[in-house]
């Protein structure tokens, strides 16, 4: 049976090396500066150095160079991405146009995946990309399950899914937490930079929304976890390349855990499909016991079409 990439976003190098070991294929790093949203910061010392452990078990390094640049950033991404190729990392994720121009430019032979966060919708878009050269396209997280899978049929190239954990909801260049501080409470705001633990809270429907700032400005997540563990076979059966767990927000014991509960069962299902079926509320059950109590899991957007 086909079996799906497991793609985990650690928090550092010692906890990227766990995850690896807990059932992890690859994991996303990068820096701050490049990548949008990461569940840590990684040198690029630290890059080096999981690029080689990784292929040394035989696992994948993805570097995560998503931020949306100008004029001003050019130079330092033309940089930063020759740098990084010196390391051989098993693909670049990219959302800005001027990081495929320029891993053409320096004739990079690494893989380069598409990933915009709300902008991967339809099969013809990922093709377009995957014609400029992309190997694998980052679907946006508000298409149903019905779209994903015959994105799955239609696509040329990979297609990955986020399968847990909280989304983005939100992104400003601006920095609102450390403007509202100041303005508010005229506290010391730099102490705010990758704070994960303030929440917005909306008292009319009870929800408490993650809110944190960083070199990009100020992010707002989803106010519940997705979680797809139960929901493994259709991604499984459409031969899905890679599914993708979000630490961004979460501890080293939490990131580890999903990892282990994931790997475990997807490989249940490949190799005994009746006993997964009858454990897949088992698995939910253990996250549900994990998650934060103002946390709930719910499908995301699977099964309920976005309204914009």
């Amino acid at each position: 049976m086909f079996k799906p990439e497991l793609v985990v976003t650690p928090v550092d190098v010692d906890h990227a090396k766990t995850v690896l070991a807990s059932g992890a294929d690859a994991i996303v790093v990068g820096e701050e500066r490049f990548g949008l949203r990461l569940a840590g910061n990684f040198s690029q010392t630290a890059i080096q150095e999981l690029c080689h452990y990784a292929h040394e078990q035989e696992k994948k390094v993805y570097v995560s160079m998503t931020g949306i640049f100008h004029n001003e950033e050019l130079a330092a991404v033309k940089e930063y991405l020759a740098i990084i190729a010196e390391f051989q990392p098993d693909g670049i994720i990219f959302g800005d146009p001027s990081v495929l121009m320029y891993a053409k430019e320096l004739a990079l032979t690494i893989p380069l995946q598409w990933s915009t966060e709300t902008l991967g919708t339809n099969w013809y878009s990922i093709n377009y990309w995957g014609r400029k050269g992309a190997t694998r396209a980052v679907l946006a997280k508000e298409v149903t399950l019905d779209s994903v899978l015959e994105m799955q049929e239609q696509a040329t190239v990979e297609i990955e899914v986020q399968v847990h954990g909280s989304l983005c909801m939100f992104q400003s260049r601006r920095t609102l937490l450390e403007n509202y501080f100041l303005y508010l409470a005229r506290q010391e705001a730099k102490a705010l930079k990758q704070e994960t633990g303030l929440l917005l809270i909306d008292e009319e429907r009870e929800s408490k929304y993650p809110i944190f700032e960083d070199y990009h400005g100020t992010h707002i997540l989803s106010a519940a976890d997705v979680c797809m563990i139960d929901e493994l076979p259709a991604f499984i059966d459409a031969k899905v390349a890679s599914l993708k767990i979000e630490g961004l927000g979460k501890s080293r014991e939490y990131i580890t855990k999903m990892t282990e509960l994931y790997a475990q069962a997807i490989t249940l299902y490949q190799t005994q499909p009746e006993s997964y079926h009858q454990q897949k509320r088992d698995f939910v059950q253990t996250i549900e016991a994990m998650q934060p109590h103002y946390r709930p899991l719910n499908k995301g957007f699977f099964f309920k079409p976005t309204v914009y």
